[in-house]
C-alpha cells in the first residue's frame, strides 16, 4: 500500500525531505536501493523484480518520483503494473506536468494509484491520481509545505496520515534550523504500529478487518498468502546545495538491514 510524508521547499536546510514506507507481501521478489538503468538516465531506487518497476526512485539530475496504491476492494484483471509509472518520468527528459498529462491519458489502464513527480531544478512537484473511479484523472501542483500521502487522495485525513503528519511536524520543530538525522526519523516516525480506531476506518468497501490491519504507519499482517506489511523504509534528503542521500532500511530474508547512498544533484 505504502505511506509517504515529505516537506517540500519549506525547511531551512532540506529542499526536500521525503519519508516512505513500502508495504508488500514479504514473498514478492525485490531488489534493495541501488543505481540501475542504462546510459545517462540511471535511477537510484529499489526495484520490484516481478513487475520490473519501482515504488520510488530519483536521478542525479534532481528528478524524484514515488507512488502509493489506492485502497479499494476490487483489482482490475490485466491492469498494467503501477511500478512503471515512476519510470515514465525517471527515464525521460520531460517536465513533471508533461509526464503527468501522458499518465492521465492512460490512467484507466491501471488500478488505483497516487503518483508524485518532481523536478528539483525547476521547483515543480505534481500529483497525479486516477481515483475516484469514473472521473477524469487528477493533475495537481503540490504547494510548498508538509504533505502526507497514504492510500487515498493527497492529504486525505486518514487517522494514520494525521498521526504521521503531526509527529513529523513535531520532529521538525524540535530540530529547528538544523539538518535532520534520517535514522532518528525512521525509528521515531515510521515504525509506529498504532492502528486506527475501528469507528474511524475509511469506508473503502474493503473487508473491515483488512482495513484495520492496514491502518497503522508500519504494517504487519498475516494473510493466506503469507506475511504482508512494511518491507522497507526510505528517507530521501536533498539540501539546497544539491547534496542528496537516500537511506533505506529494508527486510531481506527475515533480517532488517540498512544502507545509505549519497550523491550530488548535477
Amino acid at each position: 500500500m505504502c505511506i509517504a510524508a515529505w516537506i517540500w521547499q519549506a525547511h531551512p536546510v532540506h529542499q526536500l525531505l521525503l519519508l516512505l514506507n513500502r508495504d508488500e507481501f514479504h514473498s514478492r521478489p525485490t531488489k534493495a536501493v541501488g543505481w540501475w538503468g542504462e546510459g545517462s538516465k540511471k535511477i537510484l531506487g529499489g526495484r520490484d523484480v516481478l513487475g520490473g518497476g519501482t515504488w520510488m526512485g530519483c536521478t542525479k539530475d534532481g528528478r524524484p518520483a514515488f507512488l502509493t496504491n489506492v485502497l479499494e476492494p476490487d483489482a482490475m484483471p490485466g491492469a498494467r503494473t503501477r511500478g512503471d509509472l515512476p519510470l515514465k518520468f525517471l527515464q525521460s527528459n520531460k517536465s513533471p506536468l508533461e509526464v503527468a498529462t501522458e499518465v492521465a491519458e492512460e490512467a484507466d489502464e491501471y488500478n488505483g494509484f497516487n503518483l508524485i513527480l518532481a523536478d528539483l531544478t525547476t521547483n515543480i512537484m505534481v500529483y497525479v491520481s486516477n481515483r475516484p473511479k469514473g472521473q477524469p484523472a487528477t493533475i495537481q501542483l503540490v504547494s510548498p509545505g508538509l504533505h502526507v500521502l497514504s492510500n487515498a487522495r493527497l492529504d486525505s485525513p486518514w487517522q494514520k496520515a494525521i498521526l504521521l503528519g503531526k509527529n513529523f511536524r513535531e520532529l521538525l520543530r524540535e530540530h529547528g534550523a538544523d539538518e535532520v538525522e534520517v535514522k532518528d526519523i525512521v525509528e521515531r516516525l515510521m515504525t509506529d504500529t498504532t492502528k486506527a480506531d475501528k469507528d474511524r476506518l475509511p469506508n473503502t468497501g474493503c473487508d473491515p478487518n483488512w482495513e484495520h490491519g492496514l491502518s497503522s504507519i508500519f504494517i504487519e499482517v498475516q494473510t493466506d498468502q503469507g506475511p504482508y506489511g512494511t518491507r522497507s523504509t526510505a528517507v530521501l534528503s536533498v539540501n539546497y546545495d544539491g547534496e542528496a542521500s537516500l537511506y533505506e532500511k529494508y527486510l531481506e530474508s527475515g533480517i532488517w538491514k540498512d544502507h545509505t547512498v549519497s550523491y550530488q544533484i548535477e
